[in-house]
Parts: structure tokens; C-alpha cells; sequence
């Protein structure tokens, strides 16, 4: 009996467990920024450590600043009438990331989060260009939070030091001054950062998507097989599928919590009693070009990966009608092969409208979208059933990032732009008089 039993190639007792990083690979120094921002919950020590930061400069402070130093009684300079909103945006936009950011390490991993345990299967060119995308990309988060911060830095500074006898506090006041304009900037610099960060990795993780696409491009321009065409799309499908799943609550939240900011702004300052200059107005403008720059951040690069993706049928229908003119001037008994071939070389040469390519068409030209034709190889060993069923397929099954079933291309976006327009004008037609 024992040599009739035949051992299971897969053990389905034991769940997939999370890709296991080492100390010293490519993330190491990714894994370390993380420890610094207090994020990292490998163990329970550096989750209690996490969690216990987020609370301080996340909750704690914030509300602290929100309730005491709201400072009703000072002058118009210093009072600060509109901080409950700046307070409440950054706070909860912050919530969203770090909850989000978390999960996402926890339940996956980095190197599994980042698609690093996918790049053995890509080739040499995607993944040097994705490792200096993912070392760019901590320089990334720096350049949009340093501007902000520096400015921030300068108005609690001048704040605190010009209102200081105005200012509730015991005891000592410079020291009390000191330690609360510390704690404010510590915890503006950490709601921005953790927010900033995970915009930027869906960032980085959807360009290596891009690369990806780049790469798949080319298949187009040889001798490739359909079959293998059509397993890399779907990889390539699936990998898009399982990025809009895991993002989706977090960008959706992101719209929800950034446009009910800007919108309570917008309320409050068009007031027909608001009174607006640069000390009472500065922070929630500062807060509000922060949060729009970070959701500006994911729609453009949600948009710019479907826009690739979509683009790959445009490049595939073109792959299509070349190889057709290729094998119907091949069959032509009164054409010759080898004129027709070198006609249609000179071709992408020329653009559509008859114009030369010493007239620019733009810098957004790539692999994939592009107005060249392409240059006939050996497409008589590829049937047109064949290609006109992978043409038919991408014609139907578009991909992209996707928010619960809606594409975000170009066309939501403008669809989400009108609404807020409009939305905008019926708050301002309530408020000031526009219709």
C-alpha cells in the first residue's frame, strides 16, 4: 500500500505565507526610512512603537492644538478661526495612509507589496529602471513635503514668537512656546509625510507597470507568437487587477475626505463675516495645496497606467493591418516584395498628415502611442484568424486601474472635474452671489 500512495505536489494544510525579505537587499535602505517614520510593524515592539506615534502626533497633538491654543481672545493676526478645518483634514487624510500602509506592509510584505518578488520574471531593463525609480522615490516624497514644511515652519515660528503673551500658557513661556511650536511641527511634518508616502509608492508601483508595458511593446516589432502575447496581457491584466484592489479604498477615500475639505474651506472663507489675509487664511491654504497635491498624485497616475494599457490595443490593431499589407503585397503577383517592403519602411518616416518628423509631435510619443508604422518582419508565420482574435480580445477587454468597477482614465476624470465645477458654483452661488 505505502508504494501506491503518491505525494501531493502542493500541501493545501499550509497557507501561502508572506515573501520573506532579507536585511541587506535592495529594500534596505526603504525598510530603514520606514523604521524612521515610525510605520515598520515587523515585530509587536516596532508595532507598539507605530501605533503609539501615530496616536501621539496624529491625535493627540492636533487636538491639543484644536482646543487650547484656538486662542479666541487674540488679535486678527493671531487668531485662528479656521484650524478645527486644517486640523480635521490632515489628521484624517493622515488616519487613511497610515491604516492603509500598514495593512499593506503587514498583510503582504514589502517586497511582495512592491512587486519585487514578480521582477525575477522581467527582464534586465525593467528591473534596473525599477530599482532607480524605487531610490528616486524617497528623494520624491522629500521634494513635495520640504517646500510645504519650510513655509510651515516659518508661520509657527513668527506665531509663536510675535504672540507669545497672547498665547494660554503656564509657567514658563518661552519654554512652553518652545515645546508646543515643536510638537505642532512634528506633528504636521508626520500626517504630511505618511500621506505623501503612500501616494508616492502607488506612484512607483504604477510605473513599474509602464516599464512593464514598455517591454511588452516590443513583441509587436518581432516575430512573436500569439499565445505568448496573449499569457504576457493577461499577466500584465492580473497585476493591474490586484493594484486597483488594493488601492481602490484608499483612493476613493482620498477623493471623498480631500473634496469635503476643500469644500468645507470654500464654505467658511466666503462667508459674508469671514475676514481673510495671510495669518488667518495661510494654514488652510498651505493644507489644502498639500492634499490636492497628493491626490493629484494618484488620479495622474492611475489615468497615465490606463492610458498605456489602453493604448496596447491601438498598438496590437496596428501590428494587425501591417502584417496584412505585408502578406496581401507578399500574394500580389504584380507587386513586387521587396519595393513594397521598402516603401512602406520609409513610411514611419512620415507622419499622418504628411508631415515630416522634423516637426515635433509631442513628448508623450513612446512604444506605445505613437503615429509610425511598423516595419514588416516575418509576419507570414503568424495567421490572420490568430491575429484578428487577439485584436478582437484587447478590443474588448480594455484594462487600467479601476476604483470598484469604474476605470480611472481620462474621461472620469473630466466627469469628476464637471461635477466638482459644478458643485463649486452652486456653493459659491449660496455664499457670494455667482450664478
Amino acid at each position: 500500500m505505502a508504494d501506491n500512495m503518491v505525494e501531493p505536489l502542493v500541501d493545501r494544510t499550509n497557507k501561502l505565507a508572506r515573501t520573506i525579505s532579507h536585511a541587506q537587499d535592495e529594500l534596505h535602505s526603504f525598510r530603514t526610512y520606514l523604521r524612521w517614520m515610525c510605520v515598520d510593524q515587523s515585530n509587536i515592539w516596532m508595532a507598539c512603537l507605530s501605533w503609539f506615534m501615530f496616536i501621539v502626533f496624529g491625535l493627540v497633538v492636533p487636538s491639543v492644538s484644536l482646543f487650547l491654543l484656538a486662542c479666541p481672545s487674540c488679535d486678527a493676526t493671531h487668531a485662528r478661526p479656521y484650524d478645527w478645518v486644517v486640523q480635521l483634514s490632515l489628521s484624517s487624510v493622515s488616519a487613511l495612509s497610515f491604516v492603509c500602509l500598514t495593512g499593506f506592509v503587514k498583510k503582504y510584505g514589502l517586497r511582495r507589496f512592491l512587486f519585487f518578488d514578480k521582477l525575477c520574471d522581467e527582464s534586465e531593463t525593467v528591473r534596473k529602471c525599477y530599482t532607480v525609480q524605487l531610490n528616486r522615490s524617497l528623494k520624491m516624497v522629500s521634494i513635495f513635503v520640504l517646500p510645504c514644511f519650510i513655509a510651515e515652519t516659518a508661520y509657527k515660528v513668527w506665531w509663536y514668537a510675535s504672540g507669545a503673551s497672547q498665547i494660554p500658557f503656564l509657567g514658563i513661556v518661552w519654554l512652553s512656546d518652545t515645546v508646543a511650536c515643536f510638537m505642532e511641527l512634528c506633528s504636521w511634518l508626520y500626517r504630511t509625510t505618511v500621506f505623501f508616502l503612500v501616494c508616492v509608492l502607488f506612484r512607483l508601483i504604477c510605473n513599474l507597470q509602464v516599464l512593464r508595458l514598455h517591454d511588452f511593446a516590443q513583441v509587436f516589432h518581432a516575430d512573436s507568437d500569439v499565445g505568448s502575447v496573449l499569457a504576457e496581457h493577461l499577466r500584465i491584466r492580473r497585476h493591474l487587477r490586484i493594484i486597483s484592489h488594493r488601492y481602490r479604498t484608499f483612493i476613493l477615500w482620498c477623493l471623498v475626505l480631500i473634496t469635503g475639505s476643500q469644500f468645507t474651506s470654500l464654505l467658511i472663507t466666503t462667508k459674508p463675516t469671514s475676514e481673510l489675509n495671510i495669518y488667518r487664511a495661510g494654514e488652510l491654504a498651505m493644507c489644502s495645496i498639500t492634499l490636492l497635491t497628493g491626490l493629484c498624485i494618484l488620479l495622474r497616475s492611475a489615468t497615465k497606467i490606463t492610458h498605456k494599457a489602453q493604448a496596447v490595443t491601438c498598438l496590437a490593431s496596428k501590428w494587425h493591418v501591417c502584417a496584412t499589407l505585408d502578406s496581401f503585397d507578399a500574394n500580389d503577383g504584380e507587386t513586387p516584395r521587396t519595393p513594397a517592403i521598402h516603401g512602406r519602411q520609409a513610411l514611419p518616416h512620415v507622419g499622418t498628415d504628411g508631415e515630416s518628423d522634423g516637426e515635433e509631435a509631442g513628448d508623450e510619443e513612446d512604444d506605445l502611442d505613437n503615429n509610425k508604422l511598423i516595419p514588416a518582419y516575418a509576419y507570414s508565420t503568424i495567421s490572420y484568424q490568430k491575429r484578428q482574435a487577439l485584436v478582437t480580445y484587447l478590443e474588448n477587454n480594455r484594462t487600467g486601474i479601476t476604483v470598484y468597477g469604474f476605470t480611472l482614465d481620462r474621461s472620469t476624470l473630466h466627469t469628476i472635474f464637471g461635477i466638482e465645477l459644478s458643485l463649486v458654483l452652486w456653493l459659491l452661488g449660496k455664499t457670494v452671489g455667482i450664478s
